[in-house]
């Protein structure tokens, strides 16, 4: 029976449940319990295992060691889901401290399996949106790293925190202005827009595209923040043609 084939008040106790042996399986210093959360074919016990793990990290200061401790011994596990929700548990201990588990971001990253590489990158957004400073100094590391796929995660990954405060991210994508790859032109392109149609966030946008030099990729990105605020009409601050008379007035 899945998660969600159970009554609300049944879900509650299950997840009562796992934080509880997750918790005893870090004060003995095992993993038995922890690790068949961790594999566990359903996607919403594993979030819920390593939404216990952040939990855990906030509430038992002591266990510190022994939570890393337990993620440690996990981590090279055989299994990609294994591996996709240390990860996971990992990035919510790192919204507190990023450097406690800057290790499995730096390894996660290259796994071998796309799901891993995935947490890393859904992980690096829930971080950065609230503890930005060593993540995106993290980030930043990765921007001209040869593999293509690992420069357009990280341009991927630090868009959340863009999207409310677009000046922390801009001079990061600016890096990438001149990246010959396509795959990662249009992820860049497409963060541009996606950080620019909230509240306050055009001016900020366009203000740091004057001062790029690939004047091609700024046309791109123009195009795409025009599309955006079409596309997401409900959600924009603009309409679309008041972000047209805004970038033909500004830029």
């Amino acid at each position: 029976m899945s998660f969600y084939d159970l009554s609300k008040t049944q879900r509650s106790q299950l997840v009562t449940a796992i934080h509880g042996h997750i918790l005893t399986d870090i004060q003995k210093g095992g993993y038995k319990k922890t690790l068949a959360y961790f594999a566990d074919d359903d996607t919403y016990i594993r979030k819920s295992a390593y939404l216990a793990i952040g939990r855990i990290y906030i509430q038992h200061a002591p266990l510190i060691t022994g939570t890393l401790n337990l993620l440690q011994q996990l981590f090279p596990h055989s299994n990609f889901k294994v591996r996709q929700t240390v990860i996971n548990a990992a990035g919510e201990i790192g919204k507190k401290d990023f450097t406690l588990v800057e290790p499995f971001f730096d390894t996660g990253l290259f796994d071998a399996h796309h799901s891993p590489r995935n947490a890393v990158i859904g992980s690096v957004k829930k971080m950065g949106e609230v503890n930005p400073i060593p993540v995106l100094s993290w980030a930043k590391k990765y921007l001209h790293h040869p593999d293509k796929e690992i420069r357009r995660e990280i341009c991927h990954g630090i868009e959340l925190r863009g999207r409310k405060h677009p000046a922390d991210i801009l001079p990061l994508l600016q890096e990438l202005q001149f990246d010959t790859t396509a795959r990662v032109r249009h992820t860049l392109v497409h963060v541009i827009g996606q950080i620019a149609y909230k509240k306050d966030c055009l001016a900020t946008v366009i203000a740091h595209l004057k001062t790029w030099d690939n004047k091609q990729l700024v046309t791109d990105a123009v195009t795409e923040i025009i599309d955006v605020h079409d596309r997401y009409k409900d959600f924009a601050v603009l309409t679309q043609a008041e972000a047209i008379a805004y970038i033909d007035k500004h830029l």
